[in-house]
């Protein structure tokens, strides 16, 4: 999918939106701030999620699985990793059961 940098920012930022209010939910220390979303676990580790604007991208640093890549589908709605296609939903949901023993729902 091909995005303007506005289009980008949009969806992007509405994905880190959504992803943050349902951790903060979740009872996990997130801080949100100029498209970089925060997850700091009780033992210190910490999930980073970003937008990426010249790469059309948000980007995954996870303690558990490393650093991954994702991009929108054709309607912005799902995000799929660069290599494999995992969906970013997906992808955290394995990473903070495999942390916390806590099972996410997105």
């Amino acid at each position: 999918m091909s995005l303007n940098e506005s289009r980008f920012a949009t969806l992007a930022g509405a994905r880190l939106d959504h992803l943050a209010e349902v951790l903060e939910n979740a009872g996990f220390d997130v801080e949100a701030h100029a498209g970089v979303v925060t997850i700091e676990l009780e033992d210190g580790r910490q999930f980073v999620l970003n937008k990426h604007a010249p790469m059309r991208q948000i980007w995954l640093s996870s303690p558990i699985s490393g650093a991954w890549h994702f991009v929108p589908d054709d309607d912005g709605k799902v995000w799929r990793a660069t290599k494999g296609g995992q969906e970013l939903e997906a992808r955290l949901i394995e990473d903070f059961e495999t942390a916390t023993g806590q099972t996410i729902a997105f």
